[in-house]
């Protein structure tokens, strides 16, 4: 493992750690890039691939798939590493599962991806229109597989359950970082309440996914616990990536973390029985997602690897 120093923000004039080539990403371009950007735009969606400004949108986009966001692009919490704004949001669109069902036919894509804002002053947390939106997905894209990367709902069962009802193919819950810094990466968020939205939605038959972000000031002993909860609490799919300061508002980054480790992580939550491991400093939650569909395959090929 290659140790890279730790920087944290001093002052208003703070240091910042230049970016190593393994993070420089294409520019978007192409004809499939702009069939989408034409999508998103005449159908009014919003997608996190730009509210979370995420550095693949280029690559994914220009394959002809997004990753939608509904409810919004509007979040009601103000998590320290995130580029979605916050503050009150907008009336609930009850069109817009439609909306998201048309677009995604008329990408004609094998696999979609669907996120959401926090919508903590719901009294349902916008479950009703998650459980809307997959249904209109699965109606009008039935050979479609869908992950839905969905918020905690403040860990109330009978609106989690209403995501498990509508029956998405992998429905994810991103941990995002280590128990110690949880409070101040996410703020509004628990660790273990993250867990407990794991663990239900195993029980209620659901393909579980969640993601960890690196580099903001977590230890490698904690990275390989937070694996262990996660294999403990029933996730079967786990995303790791680096975390990218997206404005100076945010939280800064403590460091760049090489790819050696992140293949090192890979190992780790394969030997622990983790079904699908995806890690790397450019991964994100939806990052080559129609790979996490089918259990036991990324544990097979690294098994054969290690042959």
């Amino acid at each position: 493992m290659i140790e890279l120093p730790v920087i944290a923000a001093t002052s208003e004039k703070e240091t910042r750690i230049k970016k190593p080539d393994w993070l420089r990403v294409k520019l978007p371009i192409g004809e499939n890039y702009k069939h989408v950007r034409g999508l998103v735009d005449d159908h009014k969606l919003h997608t996190i691939c730009e509210s979370g400004n995420c550095p693949n949108m280029g690559e994914c986009w220009g394959a002809g798939t997004a990753t939608f966001m509904i409810l919004g692009n509007t979040c009601t919490r103000s998590c320290g590493f995130c580029a979605v704004a916050t503050g009150r949001p907008e009336q609930v669109d009850w069109d817009e599962p439609q909306r998201v069902a048309e677009a995604i036919h008329l990408m004609k894509v094998k696999h979609a991806v669907i996120t959401s804002v926090d919508r903590d002053e719901l009294p349902d947390g916008g479950s009703v229109i998650w459980h809307n939106t997959i249904k209109a997905v699965k109606s009008l894209n039935p050979d479609t597989t869908l992950e839905t990367l969905i918020p905690d709902f403040k860990g109330k069962k009978e609106d989690i359950q209403k995501v498990i009802d509508a029956a998405p193919e992998v429905v994810s819950h991103n941990i995002e970082t280590v128990e110690r810094l949880t409070r101040q990466v996410r703020i509004q968020a628990k660790y273990w309440r993250s867990m407990e939205v794991i663990r239900t939605l195993k029980e209620g038959g659901m393909r579980t996914k969640s993601g960890i972000m690196l580099g903001l000031g977590e230890q490698k002993e904690e990275v390989i616990q937070t694996l262990k909860d996660l294999q403990a609490y029933g996730c079967d799919v786990v995303t790791i990536g680096q975390y990218l300061q997206p404005t100076k508002k945010h939280l800064p980054v403590h460091r760049f973390v090489h790819p050696d480790e992140f293949a090192e992580y890979r190992e780790i939550g394969y030997s622990l029985g983790l079904d699908y491991v995806e890690s790397g400093p450019l991964v994100r939650s939806s990052y080559h997602s129609e790979k996490h569909v089918f259990a036991g395959l990324g544990r097979k090929e690294w098994e054969s690897g290690k042959s």
